[in-house]
C-alpha cells in the first residue's frame, strides 16, 4: 500500500463523533442540571433553566459542528518509508511515524465503532515521545492493510 496523496478518514467517521459527542451532550446536561439542583434547589429557576438550556444547546451544536469541522483537518500518507498522519484544528499537527521505528500495529474497535464499520489504528514505536499512536475514523478493512503494511518485511529477531 504505497500512496503519494493524502487520504482523509473514512466518511463514516464524521457520524461516529457526532454520536459520541450527543451521549457526551446528554451526560454533561444531565450532571450539569443535577448539580444545579443541588446547589440551589428549585428556587430561583427562572435563571439557572435558562442557562442550562442555552447551554445545552450549545454543547449539542458544538458537538454536531466540530465532527465534520475536525474531519477536514485530519489526513494521512502512507509510503513505503511509513505513514505521516496530519490533524488539529487550532494546534497543527503532523506526526511522521517511519517504519523502521515500528515495534508493533494494533487495530482495535469499541463497540460504536464495530456498529459503523470502523477501526482505530495503533502504531507502537520505539522511544519515548510519540510511542503510541493512533489513527481513528479508519474503515476496518483500511485499518488492516496499513496495519500489514507497516509490519516489518525481514525480520532479524533472533527468537
Amino acid at each position: 500500500m504505497t500512496s503519494e496523496t493524502d487520504h482523509r478518514l473514512d466518511p463514516r467517521s464524521v457520524t461516529l463523533q457526532r454520536e459520541i459527542g450527543w451521549y457526551v451532550t446528554a451526560g454533561m446536561s444531565v450532571a450539569f442540571i443535577i448539580g444545579l439542583i443541588l446547589l440551589f434547589g428549585f428556587r430561583r429557576w427562572y435563571w439557572w433553566a435558562p442557562v442550562w438550556t442555552l447551554g445545552s444547546i450549545g454543547l449539542a451544536w458544538l458537538s454536531y459542528r466540530w465532527a465534520e469541522i475536525e474531519y477536514r483537518h485530519t489526513s494521512y500518507r502512507v509510503d513505503g518509508d511509513g505513514i505521516e498522519i496530519t490533524s488539529g484544528v487550532y494546534w497543527r499537527q503532523v506526526c511522521n511515524v517511519p517504519r523502521s521505528r515500528v515495534q508493533h500495529t494494533d487495530v482495535a474497535q469499541g463497540p460504536l465503532e464495530r456498529k459503523h464499520g470502523l477501526g482505530r489504528l495503533v502504531i507502537y514505536t520505539a522511544g519515548t515521545a510519540h510511542s503510541k499512536v493512533m489513527l481513528p475514523g479508519l474503515e476496518h478493512h483500511t485499518a488492516l492493510t496499513i496495519r500489514d503494511h507497516l509490519l516489518p518485511r525481514e525480520s532479524a529477531d533472533a527468537v
